[in-house]
């Protein structure tokens, strides 16, 4: 069964903003949400939507996950679980995509999609249900989801009083792809709730590689 190629940006074009976001989450105290653990990167909503790249030798990867709510494809012990038909989320693909499926699986978590790299483009199975994978709105797809992820984050402070941080100071951040200090975290919201400290750090992990 041919595979369905995907217009998504190539994996290492994510870090900068995957390490900004992380940076301000861990900063804001809730670091499990969006992390690097190499070699996957991961991310969640805080409400039981997620997900993971894995980062995979020769440049490819493996981008899994499931939006909780509006995820339509049922994979392997999903589709027992809610009794639905099953969606073949590997059908088709190379056997590399099968090992952070496995991992996922043992963690007894459930899938929505799962998207391989092959070191050029993105492919998935070939299905008509939605996956889920839009809603679930990953925000280190674009700047300006980056941004609007880390300005609500900003906002949920205790002392924010509401204020927006300066984009030029999440730009910054950004840019900084992982070679972020407590400056540039501190930059980004200068609060008494705010670990600047602990938010460079998670930054930092995103450069093993």
């Amino acid at each position: 069964m041919a595979l369905v190629q995907l217009d998504l940006p190539e994996p290492m074009s994510l870090r900068g903003r995957w390490a900004a976001l992380a940076a301000v989450q861990a900063a804001a105290g809730h670091g499990e949400r969006c992390r690097a653990l190499w070699p996957l990167w991961h991310y969640d909503d805080g409400h039981g939507s997620w997900a993971d790249l894995h980062h995979l030798d020769d440049g490819r990867a493996v981008l899994l996950g499931q939006d909780r709510n509006d995820s339509e494809t049922y994979y392997a012990e999903a589709s027992d679980f809610f009794e639905e038909k099953e969606t073949d989320l590997l059908a088709g693909a190379p056997e590399w995509w099968e090992p952070p499926v496995r991992r996922v699986r043992d963690a007894e978590l459930f899938l929505g999609f799962v998207y391989g790299f092959d070191g050029s483009a993105w492919y998935r199975a070939d299905y008509e249900l939605d996956d889920g994978f839009t809603s679930l709105g990953l925000p280190v797809l674009a700047a300006t989801l980056t941004r609007g992820k880390i300005v609500a984050t900003v906002q949920r402070l205790p002392d924010s009083e509401g204020g927006r941080p300066a984009y030029e100071a999440i730009d910054e951040l950004i840019a900084a792809a992982g070679e972020a200090d407590a400056g540039l975290v501190a930059a980004v919201a200068p609060s008494a709730g705010w670990d600047a400290e602990a938010g460079a750090a998670a930054a930092r992990a995103f450069l093993t590689a």
